[in-house]
């Protein structure tokens, strides 16, 4: 049996169908990937993480940005929606529809069993590639844990994490400051995490 070629579909198409879209759809190489809800903790943790830097960040010239927002990865092509992200300055944006950001500073991602390989394999990769990118946060939410990478004068990121409640995360690049407390707050860590999984990854998903 010869295999069929993969059926691409471009950026064009993929920003026309996703605009009309209810639902929200990842683009990579060609495919597009859909994109489920979250769990309650996903949406509680990154909702407070949202809150937290929005509260420290105003009057600053930095806003915070929630999952709607779309991220582009200009090197690669990786068209996205992170939990969280922090622009500074002025917003560059992909077209005159202004709804695809390319010049983060921070980025939020809230692991799930689902996408945690994806998150810290395959979507970092792509997220090292953002010139304007100074730092990358993973937030784990069934047990208090964050999980922080900095970029670096010569290129090379350091981890740092923070995994109790009395804990917390400086953010150099916007001068704020995560606390679990903050971040965790009014999240039930006994809840299944796995019950309904926040997107389907490149990796292991099929292609719509």
């Amino acid at each position: 049996m010869t295999a069929q070629p993969k059926q691409e579909i471009t950026e064009q198409a993929y920003l026309a169908l996703e605009r009309s879209s209810a639902q929200k759809h990842e683009y990579f190489d060609g495919e597009i990937f859909a994109m489920s809800g979250g769990t309650a903790s996903h949406n509680l943790i990154s909702g407070n993480a949202f809150a937290s830097l929005h509260t420290q960040l105003r009057g600053t010239g930095c806003r915070v940005l929630n999952s709607d927002m779309r991220l582009k990865v200009v090197a690669t092509g990786l068209n996205t929606y992170p939990d969280v992200t922090v622009v500074c300055g002025n917003f560059q944006f992909i077209d005159e529809r202004r709804d695809t950001i390319t010049n983060p500073i921070v980025i939020i991602e809230v692991l799930s069993p689902s996408t945690e390989r994806y998150d810290r394999g395959m979507k970092f990769q792509n997220y090292r590639t953002i010139a304007t990118l100074q730092e990358y946060i993973l937030i784990a939410q069934d047990k208090h844990q964050i999980e922080h990478f900095i970029r670096q004068e010569n290129g090379l990121w350091l981890f740092e994490e923070a995994r109790d409640l009395g804990g917390s995360i400086a953010l150099p690049s916007v001068h704020c400051m995560l606390t679990l407390s903050d971040v965790y707050d009014g999240v039930d860590l006994q809840q299944d995490p796995t019950s309904m999984p926040r997107d389907v990854p490149p990796e292991n998903s099929q292609p719509l």
